[in-house]
């Protein structure tokens, strides 16, 4: 692959970090060793928790990098960018910072907690397009004079090497680290970091991780240039550009060992996993590298291994999918069909079963309208709350002894 692109070097990552010394913009963020994962994984695991940036995210660290610059050169009164919300509230508060106005363009879908998050960080907030490339398409329209700059997500040298001072970071945190693993959206913060890395510590291995409905480094690595999706279908919306550049692909060819993908199941068990044992509120972008060290993508056994939390804003709609689909995942939350006779009493009878095993109905219904059903046949459909899998196969089979045709259905 052609270096053209490769312009951003421990100097450049290093000058960022000189810019950013200020705790009130960016502050060093802790590192918290997991037991937990140390048994799931067989390896040794430090979580680096960036996502109790002042943000919520390592986005500032670049914002700030660049806009500095500009401002330092006397080029920029306001500065314009397009993000699903990470990186909008990062540019909102770095322009605040340093005092020049800041125009976000955001999807209609954004999360409304990063919305309000952007806006109450300083910025002016439009919301354009069904997602991330047509508000970028809108955004870029909007730089109308000279004095104007627009501040891309991944695609410039002064965002990733304000993103690698977060490398630095993980190394001075963990000079012993054998792995570190860390999501890829637009390719940005994993190519600062690998470039970081690749001076500090070259023997250390660099893992990226994609959302399997977003994912484009592996195809683009093949192809040699930058594959670009039509479409995204990810819950973790910090990571669903579908797409890099020339710049972060080339940076990820360079200093990226291997690359995995991670399903929706997969993030959506591991932000329940870090809520429950690490006690930390992650969202999916986040939580996407605990995805990959607890899937099979990815052996971390024997290792000492560093997943970075990039971002802890979960919108509270989308905590609430993810835990239904993760309870359900684990069969805390089961939902049974069973087929009865349409006679009084047959509900109570069911329910009488159920709560012998100590499960919680959620709630029941009737249906009578499934083709399979004979006349004076009918559904009972129960949302039951277990303590998992054992409970849930114990209900199921003394259902089925009491005579009753049940099913485990996911709808």
């Amino acid at each position: 692959m052609s270096q053209e692109y490769s312009s951003v070097d421990i100097a450049d990552i290093e000058a960022a970090r000189d810019r950013l010394d200020d705790e009130s913009v960016v502050k060093h963020t802790p590192v918290e060793r997991s037991t937990s994962l140390d048994e799931l994984t067989g390896g040794e695991v430090h979580l680096k928790m960036e996502h109790l940036q002042w943000t919520g995210s390592f986005k500032t660290r670049g914002a700030y990098n660049k806009i500095a610059q500009c401002v330092a050169d006397g080029e920029t009164d306001r500065v314009v960018a397009a993000s699903a919300g990470n990186h909008a509230q990062g540019v909102a508060l770095a322009a605040t910072e340093l005092g020049v106005d800041s125009t976000i363009v955001m999807p209609r879908g954004a999360p409304q907690a990063k919305v309000e998050a952007t806006r109450g960080y300083g910025a002016d907030v439009e919301l354009v397009g069904d997602d991330f490339r047509e508000a970028m398409d809108h955004a870029k329209g909007l730089v109308d004079d000279e004095r104007t700059t627009f501040v891309h997500a991944y695609d410039d040298p002064a965002i990733v090497a304000g993103q690698g001072t977060l490398g630095l970071e993980m190394y001075e945190d963990l000079p012993s680290v054998d792995t570190v693993v860390v999501p890829i959206g637009g390719g940005g913060l994993i190519s600062g970091i690998a470039t970081a890395f690749a001076d500090c510590s070259p023997e250390t291995r660099i893992v990226g991780v994609q959302a399997s409905g977003a994912a484009t480094v592996a195809e683009s690595l093949r192809k040699g240039t930058p594959v670009a999706l039509d479409s995204v279908d990810t819950i973790a919306d910090g990571i669903a550009t579908g797409g890099i550049s020339e710049l972060t692909l080339s940076l990820i060819d360079e200093h990226v060992d291997e690359v995995v993908t991670v399903t929706d199941g997969e993030i959506a068990r591991a932000v329940l996993l870090l809520l429950e044992r690490a006690k930390q509120v992650v969202e999916g972008a986040g939580a996407a590298s605990v995805a990959a060290i607890i899937s099979d993508e990815l052996d971390v056994a024997g290792e000492t291994v560093m997943p970075l939390l990039c971002g802890g804003n979960l919108d509270m709609t989308m905590l609430q999918t993810v835990l239904v689909h993760a309870l359900t995942d684990r069969e805390q939350l089961l939902r049974l069909r069973v087929r009865i006779d349409d006679r009084p009493g047959k509900m109570e009878d069911v329910s009488g079963i159920i709560a012998e095993h100590g499960a919680n109905i959620q709630t029941v219904r009737h249906d009578r309208s499934a083709p399979e059903l004979d006349v004076g046949e009918a559904h009972l459909v129960f949302q039951i709350e277990t303590s998992g899998s054992s409970q849930s196969r114990t209900i199921v089979r003394s259902i089925r002894d009491h005579g009753y045709e049940v099913r485990h259905v996911n709808a």
